[in-house]
C-alpha cells in the first residue's frame, strides 16, 4: 500500500513539475533569459529523478520491469524525454531552446499516462505467459527508447521547418537593381541547432528501432513460432523504419536540400504516434492494448 502511496505523490509531483517547466521553456523563448533557461534545467533533473522513482517502485512491487502496459510505456517515455534533455545539456551544448521541445514531450506522454488512461490501465498485473521472457527488457526498452528519440527528431524538424518559413531569405530589390537578402543570425544558428539536433536524434533513434525490430522477431518466434506475422504493429513498425531509413538516405547522400528532408522527419511524427499508440488503442493485433475497440 505504502508503494502504491508513493508512486501516486510522484507521478502528481512530477507531472505537475513537467508543466511548470513547460512554461518555463516557453518563456525562455519570449525573453531569452539565461536564468529561466538554467531554472528550467534544474527541473528537468528534478522531474527525471521523480519519474525514476515511480518506475523504480512500479519494479519493486510488480517484480517485473515496468514496460508491461501502455501507463508505464507512457511514463518511460516521459523518463526518456527528460533524459534526453540532460544528456544533451550535460554535453555542454548551447542549447538554451532544447527545453522547448523536450519539456513539452514529457509533459504530454505524462499526462497521458495518468490523465487520459483509465484506472484499470494504470493498475500494475501479472505479465502474461508470452510477456514473461528476458526478451522483454530487450525488445519494448529498445522500441520505446527508438519512439522517444525519433519523436525528438521529428519535432526538431518541425520547428526547423516553422523557422525557416519564416526567416527564408527575405528579398529586398533596391534601386530596381540591386538585391539583398536579410537573414537574422540568431536564427540562422538555431536553425542549424535544430538541423543537427534533428540529424542525429534521428540516427540514434533508428538504430535503436532497428534493434528493437529484430529482437522482437526472435521474441516473436520464441514466443509464436513465427520471426514475422505481418501483425499490425510489425507492419506499421517497418512502414516507419522505411520513412526514417528514406530521411537518413537523403541526408548521407545529399541529393535533397535540407528543407526537404525535414518534411521527410517531419511526417515520421505521424507514423511513429500511429505505430505506437493508434494500432494499440484499436484493440487490433497481437500488440493491442484493446481500449478504443
Amino acid at each position: 500500500m505504502i508503494f502504491i502511496t508513493l508512486e501516486h505523490i510522484s507521478a502528481h509531483v512530477s507531472f505537475s513539475l513537467t508543466f511548470v517547466i513547460t512554461l518555463i521553456y516557453w518563456g525562455t523563448l519570449l525573453y531569452k533569459s539565461k536564468e529561466l533557461s538554467n531554472s528550467g534545467g534544474k527541473g528537468m533533473i528534478v522531474t527525471c529523478i521523480c519519474i525514476t522513482g515511480i518506475l523504480v517502485i512500479r519494479l519493486l512491487y510488480s517484480g517485473h520491469l515496468p514496460l508491461s502496459n501502455l501507463y508505464e510505456s507512457f511514463m518511460f517515455l516521459s523518463w526518456t524525454s527528460s533524459m534526453i534533455h540532460i544528456v544533451i545539456e550535460l554535453r555542454g551544448q548551447d542549447a538554451w531552446w532544447l527545453g522547448a521541445i523536450t519539456a513539452p514531450s514529457a509533459m504530454v506522454t505524462h499526462g497521458f499516462a495518468t490523465l487520459a488512461l483509465p484506472d484499470k490501465m494504470q493498475q500494475s498485473a501479472m505479465l502474461v505467459p508470452a510477456l514473461q521472457s528476458h526478451w522483454l527488457m530487450m525488445h519494448v526498452s529498445m522500441i520505446l527508447l527508438s519512439y522517444a528519440t525519433l519523436l525528438c527528431g521529428s519535432l526538431s524538424s518541425i520547428a526547423f521547418l516553422v523557422i525557416m518559413s519564416q526567416i527564408n531569405q527575405k528579398i529586398f530589390i533596391v534601386d530596381n537593381s540591386f538585391l539583398f537578402s536579410f537573414r537574422n543570425p540568431r536564427k540562422w544558428i538555431l536553425i542549424n541547432q535544430l538541423d543537427q539536433l534533428s540529424y542525429r536524434t534521428i540516427g540514434l533513434g533508428f538504430s535503436l528501432l532497428t534493434i528493437g525490430i529484430l529482437s522482437g522477431a526472435v521474441w516473436a518466434n520464441e514466443a509464436w513460432g513465427s520471426y514475422w506475422s505481418w501483425d499490425p504493429k510489425e507492419t506499421w513498425a517497418l512502414i516507419t523504419w522505411i520513412l526514417f531509413a528514406i530521411y537518413l538516405h537523403t541526408r548521407i547522400n545529399r541529393g535533397w536540400n535540407r528543407e526537404k528532408s525535414a518534411i521527410v522527419a517531419s511526417l515520421g511524427f505521424i507514423l511513429v504516434w500511429t505505430c505506437y499508440l493508434g494500432v494499440n488503442l484499436l484493440g487490433i493485433g497481437l500488440h493491442s492494448y484493446g481500449w478504443l475497440l
